[in-house]
């Protein structure tokens, strides 16, 4: 029996949009409107990085413990559309802070994983600490990783792995805040990892101006394992829109193509 026969059609929804600045409400607010034609229609979510309030690198602003408002406005939208939503979150845990990625279920059930690359340029290094672990979930028979912004830059923390006949995950999904000075860099890494992985791809990305007046064009997308746009949000425009994306097409391009029996082992030590 192939993976196919017992792996479902995913439906994906990508949210790209402007978010005010270290504003929870009004981003919270938005992104429950604008999440609503969703409910029923969707399996999976995909907000941006720190989506309920732009990339703030002083997190004491704005960092909530793992039951504040924006954990429990998750638990809620998730029940509420009843699907998955993913996104990250600034996160204060024991006088530590994350740029937390959270996976959150309809049943108010969660994964978590920390930004493993933090941004040096923008300081996040000196106020976040950094994850050490990945983060892969499952979802009607789909293996998905998940990873945040920076991350992109950094292949073999992206790495697909390829063991006893099996891929690690099928889908690999970004949350970001990736300013459009830098753009060409976002469209040209993500079609990359989707190809190098053999796994469909997915990229969010915010638009508008943030608190230190950078601007950001969005760009996001939705990728296919050949690297080829099946979904693709106008810059600078907000955009919630959905797709389909088939397991059997994506195994049945494994099989003809076998890369992942020729990729290199390795370990990732700190």
């Amino acid at each position: 029996m192939s993976a196919s026969s017992t792996v479902l059609p995913l439906n994906v929804s990508i949210v790209q949009a402007p978010l005010e600045w270290a504003a929870k409400e009004a981003n919270l607010s938005y992104f429950t409107e604008v999440m609503l034609p969703f409910s029923g229609k969707t399996d999976l979510i995909v907000l941006p990085e720190m989506f309920a309030t732009g990339f703030v690198t002083e997190p004491a602003e704005v960092a909530e413990q793992m039951d504040g408002r924006v954990m429990k406005w998750m638990a809620s939208a998730a029940a509420a559309l009843q699907c998955v939503i993913t996104g990250s979150v600034s996160i204060e845990e024991n006088g530590r802070f994350f740029n937390r990625l959270v996976w959150m279920r309809p049943d108010g059930s969660y994964e978590a994983a920390d930004k493993r690359h933090l941004f040096s340029m923008g300081n996040e290094h000196l106020r976040f600490t950094a994850g050490t672990e990945p983060l892969i979930v499952e979802l009607k028979g789909w293996k998905i990783k998940l990873l945040i912004c920076y991350d992109l830059r950094f292949p073999v923390w992206s790495r697909n792995r390829y063991s006893n006949q099996a891929y690690a995950y099928d889908l690999l999904i970004y949350v970001a805040n990736w300013p459009a000075s830098r753009i060409h860099v976002w469209k040209t890494l993500l079609p990359a990892r989707a190809i190098e992985n053999l796994s469909y791809c997915i990229g969010v990305n915010r638009i508008g101006e943030d608190g230190h007046g950078l601007p950001h064009t969005g760009n996001s997308c939705v990728l296919d394992f050949k690297g080829r746009e099946l979904l693709t949000a106008p810059p600078d425009e907000p955009f919630a829109k959905s797709v389909e994306l088939n397991y059997s097409s994506l195994e049945e391009f494994r099989n003809r193509f076998a890369v992942g029996p020729d990729w290199d082992r390795f370990q990732i030590v700190d």
